[in-house]
């Protein structure tokens, strides 16, 4: 997630260098047919170029809107994970018979390891990754049988609040409301799977490319008498704008892909675990997740 920082120019131009590498020719090849079939070629007026820049701004538009909404939908997402966990836990030491016993603190652990074990899987990263300091041995071997880790963590907690069921600790109104705040993680678990696995249309991408570029051929017609040294400078500004806007509406697409626009979700999960550990009197609780840089993962 990007910060209230300054953000380096390196990191703005790296994320169009290659399109601007293409632009630059584009715009050298028509200025070196312009310049020879300078008699020969119509005069391209300048409405044209001003026409298909209008529908490269709203094409733009349309896709920064639908973005933004797959990014924050994303956080929204995250945001309900925080509570629900929150709930979660607060609900094991308040509806239980015995709010301090083992299993809850194993319980509460082990939905800390979840919320780490699900960012990381959604990025396409280890989701086992440093999670043995949160769950049992008998866990952590529990989660080599399964593909899906996160869910492989509910379906363990669904088991022990059987237990506490059994053993008499939870009546049944309480185990209703913990089974209806699992059933409430599955669900934020499941619309996250959904935003990572629903590409958005890669034909789209390619067809704004291709528009910017007939843009940048008829606006350097359009420019052929102004002169070369002014003309090129003009045209790779012009398209940069279009193009870092456009890059930008790519990245927010997909907020779970282990990059700065990404959603949080690593120092959302440390939220959940300072939070959890202080509700069990924990002495080794963590500080919040800081960045030197300008974004948090």
């Amino acid at each position: 997630m990007l910060l209230k920082k300054r953000i380096p120019a390196s990191y703005i131009l790296n994320k169009v260098k290659y399109d601007l590498v293409y632009v630059l020719i584009v715009s050298l090849t028509v200025l070196f047919i312009t310049e020879k079939y300078k008699e020969l070629l119509p005069e391209m007026p300048l409405t044209i170029p001003a026409f298909i820049g209008t529908a490269i701004s709203i094409l733009l538009s349309f896709k920064l809107s639908q973005s933004y909404d797959r990014w924050w939908e994303a956080r929204k997402v995250w945001g309900a994970i925080v509570n629900d966990s929150r709930s979660f836990v607060v609900q094991l030491q308040t509806l239980t018979s015995n709010g301090d016993s083992a299993i809850i603190k194993q319980m509460a652990f082990r939905q800390i390891a979840w919320c780490y074990s699900l960012g990381q899987s959604l990025r396409g990263l280890d989701p086992t990754q440093n999670l043995e300091q949160f769950l049992s041995p008998d866990d952590l071997k529990e989660l080599e049988q399964h593909q899906n880790k996160p869910l492989a963590l509910i379906q363990l907690n669904a088991k022990d609040l059987k237990k506490l069921k059994e053993a008499g600790q939870l009546d049944v109104f309480a185990q209703v409301q913990l089974d209806n705040t699992l059933v409430r993680l599955c669900d934020s678990q499941g619309k996250s799977e959904r935003i990572k696995s629903t590409v958005f249309p890669v034909t789209y991408s390619l067809f704004l490319h291709a528009i910017i570029y007939l843009f940048v051929i008829t606006l350097s017609v359009s420019l052929k008498d102004i002169g070369g040294i002014f003309e090129i400078p003009l045209l790779l500004l012009i398209s940069a704008a279009f193009l870092l806007l456009e890059k930008s509406a790519t990245h927010m697409q997909d907020p779970f892909e282990n990059r700065p626009t990404d959603t949080a979700v690593t120092a959302i999960a440390r939220t959940i675990e300072i939070n959890i550990k202080q509700l069990l009197k924990e002495t080794d609780v963590p500080q919040p997740s800081q960045s030197g840089k300008f974004y948090l993962l």
